[in-house]
């Protein structure tokens, strides 16, 4: 299910793009989406960099609303796949979904730092359970691919902070969102593949079952 959430999510952010107005920070008059000058967040908001009505915003919502659906399933689901203790899977099991819950309201009027810092504090607790769960299963590869993305998330952070390398952080962006859902899949499909009995291995390395 996490999976399908996830290919859904996708194409409608696919989809969101071609109604994008224009405007960027880099360009407030440009055309359209741009993928490399763009962020996503650019999709969600009322009125377009440009001014105009943005006519993309139910379609990015609607996509939020599905991977916050998605990854909350995932976080209920995965502390019990993965044979943790008691502790650890209410841990997971409500942090998870809670930070989905409080990000969905960065669309809001709230204060926008406050929802971000809590949203960050109880998903960072979620990501910890999951790293626990994977390391305590030996799912070594699935976890050193979990720590790609902490790395892709810190390289964000230096890019936002940095007034010369910022041109490159809506790319860089996508690439660590990418990132991260292939790696969610990639649990899954472990999962998946544990229940059933059967073996997967993947041709390169990255993830291994």
């Amino acid at each position: 299910m996490p999976i399908i959430g996830i290919v859904i999510f996708v194409t409608l952010y696919i989809v969101a793009t071609f109604y994008y107005p224009g405007g960027s920070q880099f360009d407030k008059n440009a055309v359209g989406f741009s993928w490399t000058k763009n962020y996503w967040c650019n999709l969600l908001n009322d009125i377009a960099i440009n001014e105009q009505k943005n006519k993309a915003q139910p379609i990015a919502l609607t996509a939020m609303f599905i991977l916050c659906l998605t990854l909350s399933y995932f976080w209920w689901c995965f502390p019990k796949h993965a044979s943790l203790n008691k502790i650890y899977t209410l841990t997971i099991q409500i942090c998870g979904p809670m930070s989905m819950a409080i990000g969905f309201f960065l669309f809001t009027k709230f204060d926008h730092d406050i929802i971000t810092n809590l949203a960050s504090l109880f998903g960072l607790i979620a990501m910890t359970g999951t790293f626990i769960g994977l390391y305590k299963n030996g799912w070594k590869m699935l976890f050193y691919f979990g720590l790609l993305n902490i790395i892709l998330v810190l390289v964000n952070n230096f890019l936002y902070y940095n007034k010369e390398l910022i041109l490159y952080l809506p790319l860089v962006q996508k690439i660590t969102f990418l990132t991260f859902l292939i790696w969610i899949c990639c649990i899954n499909l472990k999962i998946f593949m544990a229940r059933t009995g059967k073996f997967w291995t993947w041709p390169d390395p990255g993830c291994v079952g």
